[in-house]
């Protein structure tokens, strides 16, 4: 059975080649599998990625690379790589050794249970406190906003069937959220429990805002901020004029009362803070309309390596919205 490895790499010239080789001698260990890779190169700024993917490509036939023409992100980055490959299994993992190629066997053997889409759950993750921290927020506000088998745990260490990323690729928006999509194409979903190792080299590529807005993209898949918004505008509006007939009824009996100028402000701030809020979440949805109407490409591919330019075009269709220069 063929595994494509698919890896997004970003500033990763000292590691991409370890990880390759590491996955390479697990495999030889598994002869019921073979191997091929993807690696995505997704216009790294700091170092020649590419260089170390072409290195990889020349010692090994199954290795295709792709060069970015500009920086697309990581989800991007892993579509464009579900679109080169070719395995009957396809697995995501990072290109700094803390999805490491140890764990393979476990994804594999769980995935051999029957599952059509398996994440792998780290025992403990080796990440600072605040990556934990946001992480941890981020997932309980997706679990709650957005569909998903229940107890289901996602992580960026997963295996899934041709047949899932058959349906994944056909997703054209420029905003994309990996384990949104897998949730929207099957139900069939499994976890497993693995070590999660410590980076081999550097710091984490994501930073703040980048994190944010790759959370944002979760607003592609529910609504339901939006029915949120309609529900506590009706609530805000009843416990309003609420207020201010409590307020006319009291000023009728003692007209003495005072009025209070800090409870205005206060009601007035908490208000107008809850409008902008909403505002700023219908704005979101509106800027993905309007990039999904002008076309904007997921990836732009500058060049590529090991890849058939014929079976290239087979693989890429004109409506995936992904562009190539020569």
């Amino acid at each position: 059975m063929l595994v494509s490895i698919v890896i997004p790499c970003y500033n990763s010239e000292s590691t991409i080649e370890k990880v390759v080789d590491l996955c390479v001698e697990q495999f030889s260990q598994m002869p019921e599998y073979e191997c091929e890779f993807v690696l995505v190169n997704d216009c790294s700024p700091k170092d020649n990625t590419y260089r170390a993917i072409r290195r990889c490509a020349e010692r090994y036939p199954f290795v295709k690379g792709v060069n970015f023409a500009k920086n697309f992100g990581q989800h991007n980055a892993i579509m464009a790589a579900l679109r080169y490959a070719k395995g009957d299994l396809i697995v995501g993992m990072d290109d700094d050794l803390q999805t490491h190629p140890s764990q393979l066997p476990i994804l594999l053997d769980k995935m051999a249970e029957g599952y059509d889409v398996v994440f792998g759950v780290y025992e403990k993750r080796a990440f600072n406190w605040f990556k934990n921290l946001t992480s941890e927020i981020a997932a309980f506000i997706t679990w709650h906003l957005v569909s998903r088998p229940k107890g289901i745990e996602a992580s960026n260490y997963w295996v899934i069937r041709k047949y899932v990323r058959d349906q994944v690729i056909k997703y054209t928006s420029n905003e994309i959220y990996l384990s949104m999509l897998f949730f929207r194409t099957t139900s069939n979903v499994g976890n497993v429990k693995i070590t999660h190792f410590s980076r081999e080299s550097g710091t984490s590529n994501y930073t703040f805002f980048k994190g944010l807005k790759l959370f944002m993209t979760f607003l592609n898949f529910t609504v339901l901020p939006l029915r949120l918004a309609t529900v506590f505008g009706a609530a805000f509006s009843f416990v309003g004029l609420l207020s201010a007939l409590l307020t006319i009824i009291r000023k009728l009996l003692d007209p003495t009362i005072q009025s209070g100028w800090s409870s205005l402000m206060s009601v007035i701030l908490i208000l107008f803070g809850f409008t902008f809020l909403m505002l700023g979440v219908i704005g979101e949805y509106v800027g993905n309309l309007i990039q999904d109407s002008t076309h904007s490409p997921q990836y732009v591919v500058r060049e590529t390596v090991n890849i058939d330019p014929e079976g290239e075009k087979k693989t890429l269709p004109e409506a995936c919205g992904s562009g190539q220069v020569k």
